[in-house]
C-alpha cells in the first residue's frame, strides 16, 4: 500500500463525491496502490450515505462513522489507526485542499527522507481579519514557542511516514499541533510546501472564532508537555524552592526583629508579614508534594512499560 489519505468530514454532502473523483483521477495517473479513510465526525446531513455508497462500490474507499461530533483530533486519531499505507495524507472534506498536491507531497516523504511534510497555505482565500490575520497570529506564537519552523500549523493538507501517526497520540484539540507532537516523539525531518489554496465551494466552515483562542490554550499546554512533561520536578521544585525562600526569608525577618530589634512591639501574628510567610511557606510545600507527585507518576508508568516488554521478550524467548 502507497499511500493512505485520511479525509475527517463533517456535514460535507455536497464535496464528498466529487472530491473522491478528483482524488482517483490524481492516483490512477500516478498509479498509486492507495486507500482513502473517511471519518464522519457525526454528520447530519447525507454524509454518510454518500460514502456507504461509494464504499460498496470502490473497494480502496473505507469509512468510519462516530454517532456524534466529537472533534477533528478524535477523527484523525481513529484514520491514523485504520492507516496500512506507508505515507499517510491528510486532508480536508472541503474542497479548499487540492489532490494534485499529493504526488509531490509523496516524494518528499519518500525519495528527500521527510518523515512529516505540512502544506503552507501561502495565498488563501479566506476572509483577511476573521481568519487570516488571527491565523497568522497563531502560527508566529506557534514557531516562537515549539521551535518548529513552519509558516502554516493548521493547514489540513500534510503528508507523514507510517511510523510518525503510529508513534503520536493525537488528542484534545491537538491536530493544530501533530508537527510539534512529532517533534517531541523524535522525529525531526519536518518540511513544508507551498501547496495551492481554493475558495470554498460548498457550505460553510465549522470552525468559529472561539478555535483562536483553544489553539493558544493548547499551545500552552503541549509547550509545557514538551518541555517539563518528562521532569515535572524541575519546574514545580522550582517554584517551590522560591516561594519557601519567601517564606523562610519574611519568618527569619519576624523573628530577628521581634527577638532583637524590636521585642516590645506588636505580636508576631499581628503583622502582615507572618501571614505572608505563613502562605509562602504552605504553597511552597504544596508546588514541591506536586512535583515529588509527577515524578512518582512518570516512574510507574515508566516500570509498567519496562514490565510489558520484559514480558513481551520472556513470551517470545
Amino acid at each position: 500500500m502507497n499511500l493512505s489519505i485520511v479525509i475527517p468530514l463533517l456535514n460535507e454532502e455536497e464535496s464528498i463525491n466529487e472530491l473522491y473523483h478528483w482524488i482517483a483521477e490524481v492516483m490512477q495517473s500516478n498509479g498509486y496502490l492507495y486507500e482513502l479513510i473517511y471519518i464522519d465526525d457525526g454528520s447530519t446531513d447525507k454524509s454518510w450515505s454518500l460514502i456507504q455508497k461509494l464504499s460498496a462500490v470502490h473497494p480502496e474507499v473505507k469509512a468510519l462513522q462516530f454517532l456524534k461530533n466529537f472533534g477533528k483530533s478524535q477523527a484523525l486519531h481513529a484514520g491514523f489507526a485504520l492507516a496500512k499505507g506507508d505515507v499517510v495524507i491528510t486532508m480536508d472534506a472541503d474542497l479548499q485542499d487540492n489532490p494534485e498536491e499529493i504526488p509531490a507531497l509523496y516524494k518528499m516523504i519518500t525519495e528527500d527522507n521527510y518523515q512529516l511534510v505540512s502544506g503552507w497555505k501561502k495565498k488563501r482565500y479566506d476572509a483577511f481579519i476573521s481568519k487570516n490575520l488571527p491565523s497568522k497570529l497563531f502560527n508566529l506564537a506557534a514557531r516562537k514557542t515549539s521551535g518548529v519552523k513552519l509558516h502554516d500549523f493548521n493547514c489540513g493538507i500534510k503528508a507523514y511516514q507510517k511510523e510518525v501517526i503510529k508513534t503520536i497520540e493525537v488528542t484534545g484539540e491537538m491536530h493544530r499541533y501533530i508537527p510539534v507532537l512529532a517533534k517531541n516523539a523524535g522525529f525531526h525531518r519536518i518540511g513544508e510546501k507551498v501547496v495551492l489554496h481554493q475558495a470554498r465551494k460548498y457550505g460553510t466552515t465549522k470552525f468559529g472564532a472561539e478555535r483562536f483562542i483553544h489553539g493558544f490554550l493548547d499551545l500552552i499546554t503541549i509547550s509545557f508537555i514538551s518541555k517539563f512533561g518528562r521532569r515535572p520536578m524541575h519546574l514545580f521544585g522550582a517554584l517551590g524552592a522560591l516561594t519557601l525562600f519567601v517564606g523562610f526569608g519574611f519568618s527569619l525577618y519576624l523573628g530577628i526583629d521581634k527577638l532583637l530589634l524590636n521585642p516590645t512591639g506588636r505580636l508576631i501574628t499581628e503583622r502582615p508579614q507572618f501571614f505572608i510567610a505563613l502562605t509562602a511557606m504552605i504553597l511552597g510545600t504544596q508546588l514541591f508534594l506536586v512535583g515529588f507527585l509527577g515524578e512518582l507518576i512518570l516512574r510507574s508508568k515508566k516500570d509498567s512499560k519496562n514490565y510489558i516488554i520484559k514480558e513481551a521478550l520472556n513470551t517470545s524467548e
